[in-house]
């Protein structure tokens, strides 16, 4: 899944580290959110839309992300 995190934690220059202690994960979760390999709990999300001030929808590209999902049920 696609999410902005990387964006909007190098817009506020913060380090992985300092993300992940402000919401409770280490900073390998950190990364792994960032390169798309795991997908954020819905309260992980939350508590990082909190840090950001954004939406959770906004943070993880939700529009976005349901349209290629959407394109892929349509091939099958």
């Amino acid at each position: 899944m696609k999410t902005k995190v990387k964006e909007l934690r190098t817009a506020a220059n913060m380090t992985q580290q300092q993300l992940a202690d402000l919401v409770h994960v280490s900073s390998r979760t950190i990364i792994s959110i960032e390169k798309g390999q795991y997908n954020p709990s819905l309260m992980l999300a939350y508590r990082m839309a909190l840090v950001f001030g954004v939406t959770v929808e906004d943070l993880c590209c939700l529009a976005e992300n349901k349209e290629m999902e959407d394109m892929q049920y349509e091939d099958l």
